[in-house]
């Protein structure tokens, strides 16, 4: 029996590691995925790169012109502009927006808050109404004539606020945006937070930690996953600002125009000057501006945790 089972052993050497079978249901799990990678995502994305390289002209059709919609774009002011404002409004409105969801997360977390469900609840509804209805809300409150912000300004005999000045408006978006996203942010960074093993508390409590010490020392690092991604969705977002100021446009169109934002000037272009082409380009460069956003992002937030 002995000999028998040596022998089998050799054999069994010899032949190596059992080999896997190809194919399998697995591919036929991932083949809705990436039938609708390649329907939703990388065919309209190639069809954009292709209407970019043309030029549609009075006199002679549409032509092929190469990179020379690239070239006009990069040197156009207009979006030059946008882009800048949503890059200033990404600098003002995000580390504020995170900071609130951080500070929500982290007293929820706690476990000091009574009614902590109803609280969460309350932080989270923001997120689940439209941002359509939620600009057409906030447009209604920033108003000024009948906002109730004014009605009460002239009732008190107070200047009313310009919510929708040139000066203020940029703030005004950045508190939409802030109302609509800071319950999004603090779900997955209270999320994260429930992962953290109750043991590395439990120990810190043992050796004096309070807590504000377990908070800076265990919470905030356990954290830096989370918040890298919430800071990647911000980027693309702030990046891709569209529904607020073009909804806000309506009542206030001497401040915001139709270039206000990278994304509302290729709307305009596409569906007001019927310029596709054109629009197509502004489109793949405002998408090449979010890549190498998120680049710089992900390259910071490495290169700091190496050090």
């Amino acid at each position: 029996m002995a000999a028998t089972t040596a022998a089998y052993d050799r054999k069994q050497r010899r032949a190596g590691p059992p080999r896997r079978r190809l194919g399998g249901p697995g591919p036929l799990f991932v083949a809705p995925f990436l039938i609708l990678f390649l329907l939703l995502f990388l065919a309209p994305l190639g069809y954009a790169a292709y209407l970019s390289l043309f030029q549609q002209r009075l006199i002679g059709g549409t032509v092929f012109v190469g990179l020379d919609n690239y070239v006009t774009a990069l040197k156009d002011p207009l979006l030059l502009h946008g882009v800048g404002r949503v890059a200033l409004f990404f600098v003002i409105q995000v580390p504020l927006m995170l900071l609130l969801a951080l500070v929500f997360a982290l007293a929820l977390d706690s476990g000091l808050l009574r009614l902590a469900r109803v609280i969460r609840l309350g932080i989270f509804v923001p997120y689940a109404v439209p941002s359509v209805v939620a600009a057409l809300m906030w447009g209604y409150l920033y108003g000024p004539d009948f906002g109730p912000f004014a009605q009460l300004s002239r009732e008190l005999d107070i200047p009313a606020p310009h919510f929708l000045s040139e000066g203020w408006m940029l703030g005004s978006l950045a508190n939409i945006v802030t109302w609509e996203f800071v319950g999004y942010n603090m779900i997955i960074l209270y999320a994260a937070l429930r992962t953290v093993p109750q043991d590395l508390y439990e120990a810190a409590a043992m050796d004096g930690a309070g807590a504000w010490r377990i908070a800076w020392s265990i919470k905030l690092p356990a954290l830096r996953p989370a918040l890298l991604l919430t800071l990647l969705f911000s980027v693309i977002g702030s990046f891709q600002l569209f529904n607020e100021p073009n909804l806000l446009m309506k009542i206030a169109p001497e401040v915001i125009s139709s270039s206000y934002t990278a994304n509302l000037y290729a709307y305009s272009l596409a569906f007001t000057g019927n310029q596709l082409n054109y629009a197509a380009t502004v489109s793949f460069l405002l998408g090449l501006v979010i890549v190498i956003a998120s680049y710089v992002v992900l390259l910071t937030a490495n290169r700091r945790r190496a050090a």
